[in-house]
């Protein structure tokens, strides 16, 4: 029987990268999964496909910086949080409306989602998983990224409390940390041969992620073989924010 039968998962963020792979993976593993996100037809096609292949998929439209959003939350077993957005520069020349930018959509439309589909879980008393998508920006700093750390470190910090608020709940709250993933946000970046020479010659595993290196993760946290891992903030990274190469050869 595959690992997520008769729970249903709600995946914030699910049009594309990151969050399509989860969404995909949770329907494959048996949940019945709800994608949302703002672009509804990408979301259509997604589902569609999922659905000729016999999952179960349905796609709502939902924008994490409008505060009306929470009111169009399904109830749910399992909360898979993914949106988010990022612009790289120094932190002295961020403006206003970016610094508002980011934060509402990695951070304060993300509280309000968590919020109300916690107090959902609560209240039915059937426990849940609640799965927020840091970085490594929850762990460790790198320049030009100031904002969007500020962000994904306060999600770090939430996934702890709320593991110790909710735990007496059977909830259980984790955050995956990526590292280096290939999406949409960084692509243009990684295709500098500087950056992939960088890479190689820094981190254990001398390549950069893909969204299919950070799903299966996602479905693990979403299924009862996680039950007793709560308050973690877990890195799939290559290594990179425990490990260091250099040109030392004994």
């Amino acid at each position: 029987m595959p690992l997520l039968t008769n729970k249903t998962a709600l995946v914030v963020g699910a049009s594309r990268g990151i969050g399509l792979a989860i969404a995909r993976e949770l329907a494959y593993a048996g949940a019945r999964t709800i994608m949302a996100a703002r672009s509804l037809s990408v979301l259509e096609r997604e589902t569609l496909a999922l659905r000729s292949s016999g999952l179960q998929a349905v796609p709502i439209q939902l924008d994490v910086t409008k505060p009306e959003a929470t009111s169009q939350l399904p109830d749910c077993d399992i909360l898979v949080n993914v949106s988010g957005t990022n612009i790289r520069k120094a932190f002295t020349e961020y403006t206003r409306a970016e610094y508002e930018t980011i934060f509402q959509t990695n951070l304060h439309g993300i509280v309000d989602i968590t919020r109300r589909a916690g107090e959902r879980m609560i209240a039915r008393g059937r426990g849940g998983k609640i799965i927020f998508i840091g970085s490594m920006m929850s762990l460790l700093g790198l320049p030009y990224l100031s904002v969007y750390a500020m962000t994904k470190s306060a999600l770090a910090g939430l996934t702890r409390t709320l593991a110790v608020e909710w735990g007496k709940h059977n909830i259980q709250v984790n955050c995956i940390a990526p590292g280096f993933i290939v999406t949409d946000l960084n692509r243009d970046m990684w295709q500098k041969e500087e950056m992939k020479k960088w890479l190689e010659a820094s981190q254990s595993n001398p390549r950069t992620g893909t969204p299919a290196d950070i799903a299966p993760l996602a479905v693990f946290l979403s299924s009862a073989g996680s039950d007793y891992i709560t308050g973690q903030v877990i890195a799939v990274d290559g290594g990179y924010s425990t490990t260091s190469n250099w040109p030392y050869h004994p």
